[in-house]
């Protein structure tokens, strides 16, 4: 940036009433500094000092010069330094973890990208259907839908208007239809998760009256793995109730449908640290990257 260094010169040139003293203190040549002076007057079309063999002085109009300058000296001066702090910090190990369905098919591209653009970022990323507990187990960030019931944790959103949406495939449709009711829904194939030995065959849905409504399914295929019921419902194997976010690019590209949209359940998708103080440059940047990603691909 030679014109914020000519600018530098010129005001430290003032300070120090010595050119060649602004030269030692910056590690340049008298010559070089003389010349940074000369190329500012050039530009500005003005003369900003009165010369002598013995000493510099400013003119009127470098007294009007200096008066703008010194401030915005100091202003960029501490942009470029923040600037250079923040792409310093952009680097590391990042502990991450996340719900399997979405890490694979949603946040490994994203982190792709992110490690493209910043390739001294190394990520550790832990696949798990199981919340993770952020005060005990060595993670910095976890990925989660809702907000988490700990109220001491930090969650910052990252796709706010996300939904859980019931889906299947098209050929599952072509077969057995829509259902057009809840007690027909509930009679159909329901493809769920488990966490241990806890099946969630009972889905929630928030009614557009302010009702919510709930069902117990006939549960066909159970798996603790999300991505496993994902691929089922590709597979035709019955109805899925899964976070929109999840099923996205099935949905674009035909794999499945939303069904009966009527019946959903906000799922908003949080990052979520235990401490705003561990919200490092690296971790900010993280969540907007991603956060941005989901935009960018209408999610």
């Amino acid at each position: 940036m030679k014109a914020l260094q000519d600018l530098d010169i010129f005001v430290r040139t003032v300070e120090t009433g010595s050119l060649s003293a602004t030269a030692r203190a910056l590690d340049l040549t008298p010559a070089a500094a003389s010349a940074a002076l000369k190329r500012l007057e050039a530009e500005l079309g003005a003369a900003l000092f009165v010369r002598s063999t013995r000493s510099l002085r400013l003119t009127p109009r470098g007294e009007i010069f200096l008066e703008q300058s010194r401030p915005a000296l100091q202003a960029l001066q501490q942009a470029a330094r923040l600037l250079a702090q923040g792409e310093a910090a952009i680097e590391g190990a990042l502990k991450l973890s996340a719900p399997s369905d979405l890490g694979r098919n949603v946040l490994l591209p994203l982190l792709e990208e992110f490690q493209q653009a910043h390739p001294r970022v190394q990520v550790r990323l832990q696949l798990s259907d199981r919340v993770a507990n952020l005060y005990s187990e060595p993670v910095d960030a976890a990925f989660r839908y809702g907000e988490p019931p700990d109220s001491t944790l930090v969650a910052l959103p990252l796709a706010p208007d996300n939904r859980r949406v019931l889906c299947a495939s098209p050929e599952y449709l072509k077969r057995h239809g829509e259902p057009a009711s809840l007690q027909e829904l509930s009679e159909r194939d329901g493809l769920c998760f488990m966490f241990g030995e806890t099946v969630y065959d009972r889905w929630h849905f928030a009614g557009e009256d302010g009702k919510n409504l709930s069902v117990r399914m006939r549960a066909v295929n159970v798996s603790n793995d999300g991505d496993a019921v994902r691929r089922w419902a590709i597979l035709g194997r019955g109805i899925a109730y899964k976070a929109q976010l999840d099923v996205q690019a099935d949905l674009t590209a035909g794999r499945l449908r939303v069904i009966c949209p009527q019946w959903s359940e906000p799922a908003p998708l949080y990052m979520v640290v235990p401490d705003r103080r561990q919200l490092t440059p690296l971790l900010k940047s993280l969540r907007d990257h991603i956060a941005q990603g989901l935009v960018d691909r209408q999610v």
